[in-house]
Formats: structure tokens, C-alpha cells, sequence
């Protein structure tokens, strides 16, 4: 089968080209905003196809389209701080181009498209988000998310996702994740200063996330046309139980600051029963994550790479 990966240079995409490129044809289209390198690794496949270009150019997406049998809208501006900067062209290449591709898709087209635990902002209960759960986002890119999730929800042939919060190396890397973040920080300072830390947040590991769209494609029949949670159960916790788990690795100051608020007000625990009740499973704890991403940080020179 010929895969369009949209935004296949990223965070996700560069380790997601590796999950399909032996099996399958697979064509990328970036406009390499970030890391032209991230990529290179495949160039020497003869299943790889790379395209420069931007995704909101709708005359080359339709001409990817045509002879494609499976499509990963990737393509975005991600997190909150690069769609308040730029918020027109978070509407347009969040939205308006997924908007484009459920109503240009042929019937037969198979659509996996990650959107995220995002949409369901912020939970002053305590109750356990699932897919039933309403959606609450509280930032433009959360918004722009779940509408380009409600436009694959009322096409045929898709399955949605709804990942946690992402974490691990990849060859396009991303240092503003949580878990990342927080790694890095405890490498170069040795000191956490935490923000409302009784916040809650649900992860998962980046191999993960690849599994899934890999088991969702191989299980097709029985997996289209729902939405999934997609994140590790065993990791809702909160940041300062995140940060007390990267102290069991790493020497590690935790700093509480009482009287200071975190911008990012995303609050929820999420359950990703559904999917697993279809047979997929995680196979990466936080403490490997953590252990690769210190042999990552130690082979890149200037690892300050982030979506802003």
C-alpha cells in the first residue's frame, strides 16, 4: 500500500516513516520548518518518497492523493505557544487543510489522524477522561485540533486518535514536551522549579505512538470509524510525580513554587481502555524513556529544540 505521511519530518513522523517503510511505499510531505535533516536516514530506501512543500497548497496535496490508499495528516503547528504566535496559520494547516482532506478523500481511503488529550482541557473532579468524555479545550491549538478531529469523525474510512502527552528521542527532537523538557532541565541544572505541580497529565512513549498507528492499519476492520485515547494507564500523574521519577535516576533538586501560576492549565487523567480492549498494548515505561533520552542529550550538541 502507498502511504502520504503530511508533516512526516517532525517529531512523530521521522520515527513513524520507520514503522512502514519496509512494507509499504511511503510518501512525505514537509516543508521542513524545523530540522532538513531528520529525514536523511531513509533516503536510501526505495520505498521512500520525500516532497517539499506546504501542505496548504491544496493542487499538490490532491495530486499526493490520488494514487495514495492510506493518509497520516501530521502536518501542524503544534503546542499553544507557536498557534497564539501565528494563530491564521494555526486555523489554516491545523483545520482548514484536514477539513479538505475529509471532504476530498475517496471513500476508500484509509485516514489515521492524531489529535489530543488536549481537547479535554482542564478536570476540577478528578474524573477519568475517556473517549465519551466532552472536550473542553482551553488553547487555540486544542480547538483547531478537535475541529479537524470532527471533520475525520464525519468521513468515512478514519480513525481518530487522542495521544497523551508524547515523550522520548526522535531524529526530529522536541525539548518543549513535558517529559523531555524535564529531563534536559534536570541534566543542565540539577533543579526543577515546579509550577502548580499538582497538575495532571497522562504520557506516552514516542515508539508507542508509532505501534499504534501501525496496529490500527493492521486491524483495520475492526478498529475504523471509532476514536481512540491513546497513552500509557500506568502514566497519569502529576508533574511533581513526574519530576520524583526522574529524581530516581538523576541527582535532582525539586523546587515547589506556591504562589505561581503555569500558563499551561491542561488538567486531566485519561483512560486508553477502548484501544486496549481491541488488543494493542504499550510496551515502554518512563524510566526507559527517561535513560534514552540521556543517551539522546549526550550526542546532541545544542538540544534546545522546541515548536516556538
Amino acid at each position: 500500500m502507498k502511504i502520504l505521511i503530511t508533516g512526516g519530518a517532525g517529531y512523530i513522523g521521522s520515527e513513524l516513516v520507520n514503522y512502514f517503510i519496509n512494507d509499504h511505499e511511503v510518501v512525505v510531505l514537509d516543508n521542513l520548518m524545523y530540522d532538513p535533516t531528520s529525514l536523511l536516514r531513509y533516503t536510501s530506501h526505495p520505498n521512500f518518497t520525500f516532497i517539499k512543500g506546504d501542505v496548504r497548497n491544496t493542487k499538490l496535496l490532491e495530486v499526493l492523493m490520488l494514487d495514495s490508499d492510506i493518509i497520516i495528516p501530521l502536518a501542524a503547528l503544534v503546542g499553544f505557544p507557536l498557534c497564539d504566535e501565528d494563530p491564521r496559520a494555526a486555523v489554516e494547516i491545523n483545520y482548514e487543510v484536514n477539513q479538505w482532506i475529509a471532504d476530498n478523500k475517496r471513500p476508500d481511503q484509509r485516514v489515521v489522524y492524531p489529535c489530543t488529550n488536549s481537547g479535554y482541557g482542564t478536570s476540577d473532579d478528578g474524573t477519568v477522561r475517556t473517549e465519551e468524555s466532552p472536550l473542553n479545550p482551553v488553547s487555540l491549538y486544542g480547538r483547531t485540533k478537535v475541529d479537524a478531529e470532527e471533520a475525520f469523525r464525519n468521513a468515512e474510512n478514519c480513525v481518530t486518535f487522542r495521544l497523551a502527552t508524547v515523550y522520548g528521542p526522535s531524529t526530529r527532537m522536541r525539548t518543549d514536551l513535558l517529559v523531555n523538557n524535564f529531563v534536559l532541565r534536570t541534566l543542565r541544572d540539577r533543579v526543577l522549579v515546579l509550577y502548580e505541580c499538582e497538575f495532571m497529565r497522562n504520557y506516552v512513549h514516542i515508539f508507542d505512538v508509532c505501534k499504534a498507528f501501525k496496529f490500527v492499519l493492521d486491524n483495520w476492520e475492526t478498529c475504523k470509524g471509532e476514536t481512540y485515547n491513546v497513552g500509557n494507564d500506568a502514566l497519569n500523574m502529576n508533574k511533581l510525580q513526574l519530576a520524583q521519577t526522574i529524581q530516581r535516576i538523576l541527582p535532582l533538586e525539586i523546587i515547589r513554587a506556591e504562589f505561581t501560576t503555569d500558563p499551561d492549565t491542561r488538567d486531566y487523567i485519561v483512560s486508553s481502555d477502548k484501544i486496549y480492549k481491541k488488543g494493542f498494548n504499550c510496551d515502554y515505561n518512563l524510566d526507559d524513556g527517561i535513560r534514552q533520552l540521556l543517551k539522546a542529550y549526550a550526542i546532541i550538541e545544542s538540544p534546545w529544540y522546541a515548536n516556538y
